[in-house]
């Protein structure tokens, strides 16, 4: 069988991480040649200001030497853009009319810098900072001249500043905004960051609008609109970047600010994908390494045809070292009439922390000096952490070093650019006996990339040689009756199915001889999904002696044969109270004890032995009779109950379907939500979408398979958000994904008959 051909428009930081993830799902399925612009094999350009300043060499930051295309049989043209693609007759021509036919393409070109429209800008003397080649002009430049002048005070600005002072230049950063690094920081940090680079001798010029470049072949100065005039022999343009998508005009790939995709990356033309700067994703380019290493993910899953949730965007963080700097941004850190912050100065060590809060959850934080936090809050960022959870953290003092590692879970991604995680790192320093970051980084990856996460890699390897792997957070028991965690005792529950629930607390050392009514439910649920036993009958007595039941209304519809029987039993039975509860569901309370079985009985009412019953799937008025409805509520409600009726759940479940973005069922509040959006159904947790554009009956089948995994996999009590924030969206999207393909839902016996 011939290999399909695979095109590479780029060989940048996008499009060879998408080749590595091809190579690593299927290795023989394509026959690849890879395009290049630039000289040079894959390198890592977050590292092209550390070659500036003169830290490292070009050599050090290539990622994929000429030997590692060889090795994994990949045609590489370096020095030769691609400038058509043929979408019709699959093929492409390069700038030295080469053509070559295609299957399947994509295209990775990334972005180009903006050079401001000035007059002037064409002098000697003007450069970007974007590459090699800038990069070595620059190093050239310095030899002869002493005044450099970079206009952009974000990031690259300041790197490029940094690299010109170390090159022996006085520099001037110009900046039009009000402080520095406006799109990181907020104002009291970049203040801060202000005062440090001052110190190394930058000179900054704030609020400043460039007009004209002056000088007659060369750059002799620059003009601003107020008048005023700066002396300059080098001007470095550092003012942003553009997607470059040049390669696409005159083809029918669609484009707007960039190419447009969907979640796994394909484009709207056939066979034509697009990852990296150069993609557009629900209107959104991203320009940071860790979403363009997610995008290759969802491309390589694509072409190789396995199951992936799809690209869903990215909560964007930066965790850098700006001049020597530590400094961390993530999410929201400018503060609104929406949001609240809570803020810490040291000014003896001089750091700086600040979190942001929206609708009391953790929506954003800024770090100034010490960044060791930066990964357990970007977690809590992506987590939609409520702050209840903040709150307890901080009230417990938790603080140094060791005390933030050993309270890391092993799923906390610590490398946010390689999606690496502190249990990989742990793993790899103890089975492969680590001794340094270095390896670290060739075993894992973490901090190969931006390098933010080194100080938290640093510290974990620290930890790990003075404590060993087996130190960590303290056991939080199941309640005062035992010293077992909710992990010991289905553990001890699955070893031993044939044991009684006397034995397994014999075993677990329980201290009381019946429990407490914390422990007992939780044993017993245990129990009921992993044991042979069955457990106490559930005891649903109100605190009068009497009991309560409710009869199912599938999707909150119900009809008049239904109400009959209802009000029928109410009448027989002389059922004292009938309420209407949220869920929604109908609730028969004062039922006598002698009575309670033949009204379960006339009612269809099932009782479960153990855990908790689904409560009901809410539902709104649909889309017959709403004007603002795009999928069929009532429907898709109706078949959700049925087939989760007789589910059991750790803790009360609430479900509820909308049929349009108006979410007139409220499922953003629920624990398990689906909206209907022109595309199809979308699908929430704890409001967290976790996936879109799916026709009913996949909407089904992949809420069956999420809520049958948290039925598996939470403990005792532990509500959706809980579960959600333990394990992390990205973890549970892709165990989704799989229990679908593998019908997880029909594993749990009590679950089966659903279907």
């Amino acid at each position: 069988m011939s290999k399909k051909k695979l095109v590479v428009i780029g060989n940048g930081m996008a499009g060879v991480r998408a080749v590595e993830e091809i190579l690593n799902i299927h290795p023989d399925k394509f026959e690849i040649t890879i395009f290049g612009k630039e000289p040079h094999p894959n390198y890592n350009r977050i590292l092209l200001s550390k070659v500036l300043q003169g830290d490292t060499t070009v050599e050090s930051i290539t990622l994929n030497d000429w030997s590692w295309y060889e090795a994994n049989h990949i045609t590489l043209y370096t020095g030769e853009p691609v400038i058509q693609i043929n979408t019709e007759q699959n093929y492409v021509i390069t700038s030295k009319e080469r053509i070559v036919p295609y299957d399947d393409i994509i295209i990775a070109t990334g972005s180009l810098p903006f050079m401001l429209p000035l007059p002037g800008a064409k002098k000697e003397g003007v450069t970007a900072f974007r590459d090699i080649y800038d990069c070595e002009k620059m190093v050239e430049t310095s030899k002869k001249y002493k005044k450099a002048i970079v206009i952009g005070g974000g990031l690259l600005g300041l790197e490029a500043a940094r690299g010109l002072l170390n090159l022996g230049m006085q520099v001037d950063v110009v900046h039009i905004g009000d402080h520095i690094m406006d799109r990181q920081l907020d104002p009291m940090a970049a203040g801060m960051l202000q005062k440090e680079l001052e110190a190394q001798g930058m000179n900054f010029l704030l609020q400043k609008n460039s007009a004209e470049i002056t000088g007659h072949k060369r750059v002799k100065g620059l003009r601003f609109s107020d008048g005023s005039w700066r002396e300059a022999d080098l001007i470095v343009m550092a003012v942003g970047v553009r997607p470059n998508i040049e390669v696409a005009a005159g083809t029918d790939i669609e484009t707007n600010r960039a190419i447009v995709v969907d979640d796994y990356m394909r484009t709207n033309v056939a066979n034509v994908y697009a990852v990296g700067e150069c993609a557009e994703h629900r209107g959104l380019v991203y320009g940071l390494v860790a979403p363009l290493y997610e995008q290759g993910k969802a491309l390589a899953a694509a072409l190789c045809g396995q199951e992936h949730p799809g690209y869903q965007g990215s909560v964007l963080s930066t965790q850098l070292k700006v001049s020597g700097v530590d400094v961390f941004s993530s999410g929201e850190f400018l503060d609104s009439d929406e949001t609240q912050s809570l803020q810490w100065f040291d000014g003896m060590k001089n750091t700086y922390k600040k979190i942001v809060i929206r609708d009391q959850k953790v929506a954003g934080a800024v770090l100034f000096g010490d960044i060791t936090e930066g990964t357990r809050l970007l977690g809590m960022i992506q987590k939609n952490t409520g702050y209840s959870v903040l709150e307890k953290e901080m009230t417990s003092g938790s603080g140094n070093k060791d005390e933030l590692i050993a309270s890391m879970a092993d799923y906390d991604i610590v490398c946010a650019c390689n999606g690496v995680s502190k249990g990989t790192i742990v793993g790899a320093i103890c089975e492969q006996g680590l001794e340094s970051v270095d390896d670290i980084k060739a075993c894992t990856k973490a901090s190969s990339s931006c390098g933010g996460c080194r100080p938290v890699v640093t510290d974990i390897l620290d930890y790990i040689q003075r404590n060993g792997a087996d130190t960590g957070n303290e056991k939080e028991t199941i309640c005062a009756c035992t010293e077992a965690d909710h992990m010991d005792v289905i553990e001890t529950v699955q070893l031993f199915p044939n044991e009684s629930k006397e034995q397994i607390m014999e075993r677990l050392a329980w201290k009381t001889e019946a429990g407490c009514e914390t422990c007992r439910p939780a044993l017993n649920y245990y129990m009921g999904l992993h044991s042979r036993h069955l457990p106490d009958t559930k005891e649903e007595q109100q605190p009068d002696g009497t009991y309560m039941t409710a009869p199912r209304l599938y999707g909150g519809i119900t009809g008049a044969e239904q109400l009959r029987s209802i009000a029928n039993a109410v009448e027989k039975y002389d059922i004292p109270l009938v309420k209407l509860a949220d869920g929604p569901r109908m609730e028969l309370y004062g039922i006598k004890e002698s009575d309670i079985a033949a009204v379960r009985t006339e009612l269809s009412i099932s009782l479960p032995l153990y855990g908790e019953e689904l409560r009901a799937v809410g539902t709104c008025a649909g889309i017959k009779y709403s004007d603002n409805s795009f999928q069929d509520s009532l429907s898709l409600g109706k078949q959700m109950e049925e087939k989760l009726e007789s589910f059991v759940f750790p803790a009360r479940l609430a479900v509820a379907v909308s049929s349009g973005l108006q979410d007139d069922a409220k499922s953003l509040q629920a624990d398990v939500g689906l909206m209907g959006a022109p595309g199809g159904w979308e699908l929430y947790a704890a409001g967290e979408r976790l996936y879109s554009f799916m026709k009913e009956e996949e909407a089904i089948r992949m809420t069956v398979a999420m809520i049958s995994y948290y039925r598996d996999s939470a403990f005792y009590g532990e509500s959706v958000e809980k579960w959600l924030s333990r394990f992390g969206i990205t973890h549970i999207r892709e165990e989704v994904l799989r229990r679908k393909g593998l019908d997880a839902g029909l594993k749990n016996k009590q679950a089966a008959a659903a279907f």
